[in-house]
C-alpha cells in the first residue's frame, strides 16, 4: 500500500527507494518487526556492532507514525524530571533529556537530508492557570543543564504571531525535520550498514524454539532468528493481541494550509519554531514545507476519517490564527499514536530473546529514535544499559471499547480545559 498523498510529507518527500518483500525463508540473529523509528534505530545500531539484523514491515519504513508525526523534535517524556527521578531514576531522566540531541547528532552523522532544524520548540499557554506548571517545568530542566527560557505574553506573541497566548517556555534543545526523509535515511543507513530490510512482509505468528524464534509471514515465508524486536507502536496487531490491548492507538489530525505569503510568514512564526500548547488535549504546529503551517491535534478513531472529522482542527487553526480564515486546506491527514495509561513508554521482555517497545504518547519522534538505539546496544552488549524497566504486558480492562471510553475522557478533558481561566 502506497503513502496517502494527502500526507504533506508523502507530497514533498525525496524519491523513496524500494524495499523487497521476503519471499523466501531465511536466518538471521535478530529479527525486528516494524521499520518505524524504534526498529531502524536497533537496526542500525545492531547492523553497526556487526550483528546480523533483519527488518520486516507490512507496507513500507515509516508507513505509521514514522512517516507522519508532526516532525518535532521534542525531548524528554510526558513527565516533568523530578518525577522522572521518582518513578526510574536520574540515569533516566538524563537520557530522556538527551533524545532530540541524540537524533540531531545522529542525522548529522549520517548525513541524512532530511531539513533538520535545531530551533528551539514552544509550549505555549493559553490558560493563565498554567504557567506556573510551565515555570516550574522549564525550571526542573534548566536545574539539569538545559537551556530554557520563560517567555512573557509580549514574547510569546511575538515568536507565534498569535495574540491567543498567555505565556510559555522555549526549549533549545528540540526542533524539527521533515520526519519521512528522516525514516528513509534511517532505513538507507541501517542497509548500507548491512540490515536486510523487507517492506510488504507482514508477520503473522511468532513460534517459540527451543533457542531463539521463528516468524511466519503472511506470504509464507518464514524468519528464524535468536532474538526478536517488536517495534510496532500504534500499529500493533493480532501478532500480539495481549500487547495490542495495553495501549490506545489514538488519531492525530494533521492539516497544512496553502503556502503562505511572505508577508505572513514574516508574523506567523517567524522564527518557524515549532510550538505546542499545553492544554491536556493540545495542538501543535510549525511551518511547513513550501512555506504552510501545518497544524495538528487529536481526533476520533476512525480508521478512514472523512474531511468532515478535521472541523475541530481546522477551527483551532483559525481560533489561533484569524487571519488564515480563508486560506486553503491544502492537505489532510491521520496518522495512529500509541497512548499509554501511565503516559509512559512501554519496554517489555517476556523473554530473554523477545523485547517489545511501544507507547511514546506524542513524543515517539526523539524517544523512539534514542530508544531503539539503546535497544540495538543492549542486544548486541547485554552490559550495555536500558533507560526503562521491563514491566509486564497488562492489558487494559474491555480494551475492545477503548474508542469508546477513550472518547468519553476525550470529552472530559477538552470539559477542564474550558473551564480553566
Amino acid at each position: 500500500m502506497s503513502y496517502d498523498i494527502a500526507s504533506i510529507w508523502a507530497a514533498t518527500a525525496r524519491k523513496r527507494p524500494s524495499f523487497p518483500s521476503l519471499d523466501t525463508s531465511v536466518k538471521t540473529d535478530v529479527a525486528i518487526i516494524g521499520a518505524g523509528f524504534t526498529g531502524l534505530s536497533a537496526a542500525l545500531h545492531l547492523a553497526e556492532a556487526g550483528t546480523d539484523v533483519t527488518v520486516l514491515d507490512s507496507r513500507d519504513p515509516g508507513f505509521g507514525a514514522s512517516g507522519r508525526n508532526g516532525g518535532q523534535v521534542i525531548p524528554g517524556i510526558k513527565y516533568d524530571p523530578d518525577e522522572i527521578d521518582r518513578v526510574y531514576g536520574e540515569e533516566t531522566t538524563e537520557f530522556a533529556g538527551r533524545t532530540a540531541e541524540f537524533t540531531f547528532d545522529l542525522i548529522r552523522r549520517l548525513a541524512i537530508d532530511c531539513n533538520a532544524q535545531r530551533n528551539g520548540w514552544i509550549q505555549a499557554s493559553l490558560k493563565s492557570a498554567h504557567l506556573e506548571k510551565l515555570e516550574s517545568r522549564a525550571r526542573q530542566w534548566e536545574k539539569r543543564g538545559a537551556p530554557t527560557e520563560m517567555l512573557s505574553t509580549d514574547q510569546v506573541q511575538v515568536l507565534t504571531g498569535s495574540d491567543a497566548f498567555k505565556g510559555g517556555w522555549l526549549d533549545s534543545r528540540a526542533g524539527q525535520l521533515h520526519p519521512l526523509n528522516y525514516v528513509t535515511g534511517l532505513a538507507l543507513a541501517a542497509q548500507a550498514k548491512g540490515a536486510a530490510i523487507h517492506a510488504g512482509t507482514e508477520a503473522v505468528r511468532l513460534e517459540k524454539l527451543s533457542s531463539g524464534w521463528r516468524i511466519h509471514t503472511k506470504s509464507g515465508a518464514s524468519i528464524t532468528a535468536a532474538h526478536v524486536v517488536v517495534a510496532t507502536n500504534g500499529y500493533s496487531g493480532e501478532l500480539l493481541p495481549k500487547l495490542r490491548a495495553t495501549v490506545i492507538p489514538a488519531n492525530s489530525f494533521q492539516v497544512a494550509t496553502q503556502p503562505l505569503s511572505p508577508d505572513q510568514l514574516s508574523r506567523i512564526l517567524p522564527r518557524q519554531t515549532p510550538v505546542s500548547d499545553s492544554r491536556r488535549l493540545a495542538n501543535y504546529f510549525r511551518i511547513g514545507p513550501e512555506g504552510r503551517l501545518m497544524f495538528g491535534g487529536r481526533g476520533n478513531f476512525r480508521d478512514d476519517p472523512a474531511a468532515d472529522d478535521y472541523r475541530k482542527i481546522i477551527a483551532g487553526l483559525h481560533w489561533i490564527y484569524p487571519e488564515l480564515a480563508e486560506a486553503q486546506i491544502a492537505f489532510r491527514w491521520t496518522g495512529r499514536v500509541a497512548m499509554t495509561y501511565d503516559h509512559l513508554p512501554h519496554l517489555h521482555q517476556p523473554f530473554d530473546d523477545l523485547t517489545i517497545a511501544l507507547g511514546y504518547n506524542g513524543r515517539g519522534l526523539a524517544l523512539a529514535s534514542a530508544l531503539g538505539a539503546a535497544i540495538g546496544r543492549h542486544i548486541a552488549d547485554r552490559s550495555q544499559p536500558l533507560p526503562f524497566e521491563f514491566s509486564k504486558i497488562n492489558p487494559l480492562p474491555l480494551h475492545g471499547m477503548h474508542p469508546y471510553y477513550a472518547t468519553m475522557a476525550i470529552w472530559y478533558y477538552r470539559l477542564r480545559d474550558m473551564l480553566e481561566s
